[in-house]
C-alpha cells in the first residue's frame, strides 16, 4: 500500500470509531498534532512501525491496511501419500511403495521434526497390533531417512518380504528385533526386514 493510501485509511477508520486524531496520537506517547500532521502534511512519510502495530491494533485492522509490508506465507512442506496403508495388523502386500499424491504439513511442525526436504511420507495406520499407541486409522508421518534402529526401541514402517508394516524395532546384537505393541497381536512373519522410515508425527481424529 502506498503512503497515501495509508493516510487515507487512517483518517477514515478514525471518523468510523469517532476518535479525534489528537486522542490517538496521545494514546502513542506523541504530542497531539502528530496523527494530524501525518494525514495532512504528509509528516512524517510513514508511521512508525510500533505506532503502525498499536493503530492497528487498535483498530481491529491488518497492519497492510496502514502501510505495513505485506508477510508472505511460507510455503507448506509437501510430502508423498503411499498408495497402500501401512498395517498395524497381518500386513499389506505390495510391491512398491508408490506414491498416489501428496500432503502438506506446517512448515515449523517439519523443522520440529527433523524433516530434510524430500525425506518424509504419509501413511495410513491399518489394524490394531500396535494399540495404545497407534490407532486403526491413524495417519502417521514418516522420516525416510531415518532407517537405522538402535537399541532403544521406536517405532518404524518396514516391509517384510511383500509385507508393509507398523512395527517397533530395536537393534540387539546386531540383528533387528521385531515386535507388536498389542499383546493378543498376531507374530511377526518372519523374514528380511527392510526398514522405509521412523514414525515422527501421529494424526488422529478426535474420537
Amino acid at each position: 500500500m502506498i503512503a497515501q493510501d495509508a493516510r487515507v485509511a487512517l483518517d477514515a477508520l478514525a471518523v468510523r470509531d469517532g476518535v479525534s486524531l489528537s486522542a490517538l496520537s496521545r494514546m502513542l506517547g506523541r504530542n497531539p498534532a502528530y496523527l494530524q500532521q501525518y494525514i495532512k502534511r504528509g509528516s512524517p512519510r510513514s508511521l512508525a512501525e510500533e505506532d503502525r502495530r498499536r493503530l492497528a491494533e487498535f483498530f481491529g485492522v491488518a497492519e497492510t491496511m496502514l502501510g505495513g509490508a505485506a508477510v508472505r506465507a511460507e510455503p507448506r512442506y509437501r510430502l508423498p501419500r503411499l498408495d497402500l496403508a501401512a498395517s498395524a495388523g497381518p500386513g499389506a502386500y505390495v510391491d512398491s511403495e508408490v506414491a498416489e499424491g501428496t500432503e502438506t504439513l506446517d512448515p515449523q511442525l517439519a523443522r520440529r521434526l527433523r524433516l530434510a526436504a524430500g525425506a518424509g511420507a504419509i501413511l495410513r495406520v491399518r489394524g490394531t497390533s500396535m494399540e495404545p499407541a497407534l490407532l486403526d486409522g491413524d495417519h502417521i508421518v514418516i522420516d525416510t531417512q531415518d532407517r537405522q534402529p538402535d537399541r532403544k526401541p521406536a517405532i518404524f514402517v518396514i516391509r517384510i518380504d511383500d509385507t508393509l508394516m507398523v512395527k517397533r524395532v530395536a537393534r540387539q546384537g546386531g540383528s533387528l528385533v521385531v515386535w507388536s505393541d498389542h499383546p493378543d497381536a498376531p507374530p511377526v512373519p518372519e523374514g528380511a526386514v527392510a526398514v522405509i522410515g521412523r514414525v515422527v508425527w501421529q494424526m488422529r481424529a478426535w474420537r
